[in-house]
């Protein structure tokens, strides 16, 4: 009966309670690729996702009246954030993907920079493994870069498959430099090194997540058979909590929830086989 009371009592709770419930079934029925049939241009599973993201939005903005609290409101706003993040790793627009990624291009130039940078805090020895580990970041950056504002302006097929090669590329040539990385027998300068490469990292697995998800299955399996160095072996060197404040700090978000994201989107990762 307090189930019941409670949602007499506490509405916009409840609907908002509700419309999570759905975001979050859609993004599940995406990825096992569940569509429900077609809506317009897409699918009823994306529709769902949409509408609810929407009013859920909507909902966070009412203010319900005089009495609506502070906390309400509040809480409100971290759900609708929750419903609109969770296309991170679930099916969303070929344009919203693409801007999204392009939207990581500064963190991603920025953290390469850093590790470039890196070196100068390293014995020559340390800072030599460092620069041949890394020495295709830049290269790897720019291509990325590039082939997402392409798909942004012209989201076709052939835009996309060049982005999947893209990305995945950059992630294999990261996982590699952690392996190397991790070799460097000086603790402080192993710590330095992984660091900097963690930064990178994250921005290339937010980006993968991004693509996955406007993938098709086919192209998922496809992508992972360009993944030679799996998560599994750099799992190890990753810093969760370094991913986490830096996706908190890219979406304006509590660290908490970045953390749970950058979660579903290592397991997302690693069930399609990266």
């Amino acid at each position: 009966m307090n189930y019941f009371a409670n949602i007499w009592n506490h509405p916009k709770t409840s609907a908002a309670g509700l419309l999570i419930g759905v975001v979050t079934i859609a993004g599940v029925l995406s990825q096992q690729g569940i569509t429900l049939g077609t809506a317009g241009s897409g699918t009823v599973v994306t529709l769902l996702s949409g509408l609810a993201s929407a009013l859920l939005g909507l909902l966070a903005k009412d203010p319900g009246g005089s009495s609506s609290s502070a906390g309400t409101t509040a809480k409100l706003g971290v759900w609708a954030l929750i419903a609109l993040l969770l296309p991170f790793t679930s099916g969303c627009s070929g344009t919203t993907v693409a801007q999204n990624i392009v939207n990581w291009t500064p963190t991603l130039t920025s953290a390469v920079a850093a590790v470039n940078s890196t070196a100068a805090l390293l014995a020559p020895a340390d800072a030599s493994v460092l620069a041949a580990a890394t020495s295709g970041f830049d290269a790897a950056a720019t291509l990325l870069t590039a082939q997402a504002k392409t798909y942004l302006a012209s989201p076709t097929a052939a835009a996309l498959t060049q982005l999947q090669s893209a990305v995945v590329a950059f992630q294999q040539e990261v996982n590699a430099s952690l392996l190397t990385a991790a070799k460097i027998s000086n603790s402080a300068s192993q710590q330095h090194v992984l660091s900097s490469i963690n930064a990178v990292a994250t921005v290339v697995a937010a980006m993968l997540a991004l693509v996955q998800s406007v993938s098709s299955k086919a192209q998922v399996a496809q992508m992972s058979t360009q993944s030679t160095i799996k998560l599994a072996a750099v799992r190890p060197y990753l810093d969760e909590s370094e991913a986490a404040a830096m996706v908190a700090n890219h979406y304006g978000e509590p660290v908490a929830l970045a953390r749970v994201q950058v979660e579903r989107a290592e397991t997302s990762a690693v069930r399609a086989g990266f």
